[in-house]
């Protein structure tokens, strides 16, 4: 009873404390919009790298090694124990991949995938800040080495030894390359007695490119696809996510399924224990697990004893949590909140990365008003981007609108400052001209929509967006909802008229972006058919040269902003924020949280340490 009290009264103070700040605080230009961010910035904030993704980037050379020891030697020496606490804003709802796409799912805490970050590599070179995972910063894990064979053929050796968890029906036997030719085979229903491919895995367009799967040796996996393209390829079974994780066939054979969390098993460095549905899971260490710290060699992995992932749809209750020390780490912070902790948590670290994507307001193109490009162009004019960059961000982030790929993503997108000046134009805002579009458009006097939104994104920008429409006309309702609900909803494309989302600058590998807007695609919500469109999709896949696939992604970029498919906004700078204890953890992505839930939560949680002296001396 107690402890609830406190939960309740720190998440009481800081919502108190927040209020207070705002109030000190001076107002935007924004239209009817009072911000509470001021234009500090953040003293002692730890940044790891100028994060900037490039193609083919060449590995590390000695040259850029520290000349005295190994960068992490200023970690410390990693020690075994304790335990490590992470949040979710959503609920956990997926323990078998075949049957969700998108949901949110910790699997690979118990089953590892092919490929994995390279953890050697030091941050400034390369931080794995953004979705983008280039090939060159990839090395292996169930798989040792791959290769191509001819331009559709890729082949994997696999690491010998690996065992399954001990857990019937399994058993700790050891891991070997039909158990991957299973996982293929019954997600896209190419064999093993799987006729039929996944609802969800089934629709999206790389998998239906792979062809066939197969062992030809205890260790040995060909990979067959109808696309002559290794960039392609290698987007696919690259890079990490659920469906590149491997389940028991054994255990499947005997359930069917996997939906039941007890079900969990595979060869990963955690053993899910407990499974509390809307409060926590609970993992413990692997005793078994075959890996070793790559950084260490003779240290066995995990470090840590317990793995704890808390629920906390409330993102106060989370940040109280984390001044509370009852939370390792937590990320996808926005400026006003880190700057929040600064003040009254110093000793809490903070990291800035860029998002791996812009927001955006996603109008359905095949409903009217939204048929109209003028429309969805008065739309993009009604938004002063410089504005909400300098005011609501406090001029952390760059005030340009994104096209498919992120400004990040050097070589591979179309960057502002290329753009033609006419095109600029219509990215500017400009009211008068904006009203002028929507009376041209037939809707002299506006119109009434409205939006679905989850409400883990930021909807404080979703309601500054809202102001400035209303001062053309347009009145847009906000409906939220959770992730899960929102996800299901706008894949089924069952929303009426817009949805909010992080839907361009996109730092996934390149050719992904391409199915955002691919007609029929799950992920084309604002269901554009565009045969232009297609045909640079189909043109991009059948390259071979990596070259040409860079000139084409470029080309496709150059493309998008012209549609006005989607209303764009900045891409901000966001902030995570970790213990001094946690050690090992620089912002990774996909390590401790993610849309769909932390797909390397693993791989990661297995390397990170606990300073349990320091957390001990710090009163935790």
């Amino acid at each position: 009873m107690k402890k609830g009290v406190i939960w309740v009264l720190l998440a009481w103070l800081l919502v108190t404390s927040l209020v207070l700040g705002s109030c000190s605080t001076s107002t935007s230009t924004i239209p009817s919009v009072t911000t509470s961010i001021t234009t500090s910035t953040l003293a002692n904030t730890t940044t790891l790298a100028t994060i900037t993704a490039t193609a083919n980037t060449t590995k590390p050379t000695a040259t850029t090694t520290i000349t005295t020891g190994n960068w992490w030697d200023k970690l410390g020496k990693p020690q075994y124990g304790g335990e490590l606490t992470i949040s979710s804003a959503s609920n956990i709802t997926a323990f078998d991949c075949y049957n969700a796409m998108g949901q949110v799912q910790i699997m690979e805490a118990w089953e590892d995938g092919l490929t994995a970050d390279n953890w050697t590599l030091n941050p400034t070179v390369f931080a794995y800040q953004l979705n983008f995972r280039p090939s060159d910063y990839e090395i292996g894990n169930l798989g040792t080495s791959w290769e191509f064979s001819d331009p559709s053929t890729y082949v994997v050796h696999l690491r010998q030894g690996v065992h399954w968890q001990n857990i019937p029906p399994v058993n700790g036997r050891e891991f070997v390359a039909s158990d991957v030719v299973f996982h293929y085979d019954r997600i896209l229903g190419l064999g093993d007695g799987f006729t039929k491919p996944s609802p969800y895995w089934g629709t999206v367009a790389s998998y239906q490119s792979l062809v066939s799967v197969t062992d030809t040796d205890k260790y040995t996996v060909v990979f067959k696809f109808s696309v002559p393209n290794e960039e392609a390829i290698t987007e696919v079974l690259q890079g990490g996510g659920m469906e590149q994780t491997f389940e028991a066939p054994e255990s499947v054979n005997l359930w069917g399924d996997l939906n039941d969390w007890h079900h969990a098993i595979g060869t990963g460095a955690f053993i899910l224990q407990d499974f509390v549905s809307g409060s926590s899971a609970t993992l413990a260490k692997n005793p078994n697990y075959w890996a070793h710290d790559e950084r260490y060699p003779q240290n066995q992995l995990p470090y840590i004893d317990k793995l704890k992932v808390l629920i906390i749809p409330d993102l106060a209750t989370s940040m109280a949590a984390v001044r509370a020390g009852k939370i390792d780490a937590i990320d996808n912070i926005s400026l006003t909140n880190a700057q929040g902790m600064k003040k009254t948590n110093p000793e809490i670290l903070q990291i800035t990365y860029p998002a791996s994507s812009s927001f955006s307001i996603d109008p359905k193109n095949d409903v009217k008003p939204f048929t109209d490009i003028r429309v969805r162009e008065a739309m993009q004019m009604a938004l002063d981007l410089p504005t909400i960059a300098a005011n609501y961000y406090a001029g952390t982030c760059p005030p340009d609108p994104s096209t498919m790929t992120s400004m990040y993503m050097t070589g591979w997108t179309y960057p502002y400052t290329q753009w033609p000046q006419d095109l600029k134009d219509e990215y500017t805002y400009n009211p008068t001209t904006a009203k002028n579009l929507l009376a041209a458009a037939g809707y002299p006097n506006g119109f009434k929509t409205n939006i679905v939104a989850a409400n883990n994104n930021d909807l404080d920008l979703l309601q500054i967006c809202k102001s400035y429409f209303a001062a053309v006309g347009i009145d847009m309702n906000i409906q939220t909802m959770d992730y899960v609900t929102w996800n299901n909803l706008v894949r089924a494309k069952k929303h009426d008229q817009l949805a909010y989302d992080n839907s361009l600058g996109f730092s996934f590998p390149p050719l992904n972006g391409f199915r955002r807007w691919q007609t029929g695609s799950a992920n084309n919500w604002c269901d554009i058919s565009d045969p232009t469109w297609d045909a640079l999709y189909k043109k991009v896949l059948a390259e071979t040269d990596v070259k040409d696939i860079k000139q084409t992604v470029v080309e496709a970029n150059m493309y998008v902003p012209k549609q006005h498919w989607e209303i764009s906004l900045p891409t901000p700078n966001y902030f995570a924020l970790y213990q001094p204890w946690l050690k090992g953890y620089s912002g990774q992505n996909f390590s401790i949280s993610g849309p769909a839930g932390p797909l390397f939560i693993g791989f990661y949680c297995a390397r990170f340490w606990i300073d349990t002296n320091l957390e001990k001396s710090m009163g935790h």
